[in-house]
């Protein structure tokens, strides 16, 4: 069981890399339109949004494709970076449309945030 969750994981890193690096290709080529960019935040959250986006991907595939020691150390780091930078969008730039919903989302963010990290600290599959 442990291996698929493994296997899950990739695969959701995968398309927040891949998210990643679609958010930095609208946002230094406007021309491109995916769709990605919010308004509402300034230049440089949002060009810190997509870079904490691309190296929790990166990093954890990379890292895990070489068996680097440091990967959940590294992304358990990076969820906690990115749960900040969602506080910043959430309560200063009015992130996931405002209003209390916008709260919800950010809880429910930082749920996945803990048990992905809960995860990484507890799966025999990746204990390099």
């Amino acid at each position: 069981m442990d291996r698929y969750m493994t296997y899950a994981l990739l695969g959701l890193k995968g398309a927040l890399l891949a998210w990643g690096v679609m958010g930095f290709i609208e946002y230094f080529l406007p021309g491109a339109k995916f769709g990605l960019q919010n308004p509402g935040f300034p230049p440089g959250v949002q060009f810190l949004h997509w870079l904490l986006i691309t190296l929790t991907g990166s990093i954890f595939i990379g890292g895990y494709s070489v068996r680097w020691r440091q990967t959940r150390q590294v992304t358990i780091t990076l969820y906690a970076t990115l749960a900040v930078l969602c506080f910043v969008e959430t309560v200063d730039f009015n992130a996931f449309g405002g209003g209390a919903r916008r709260f919800f989302i950010m809880g429910a963010e930082y749920t996945l945030y803990i048990v992905l990290a809960f995860y990484l600290l507890r799966s025999p599959q990746l204990r390099h």
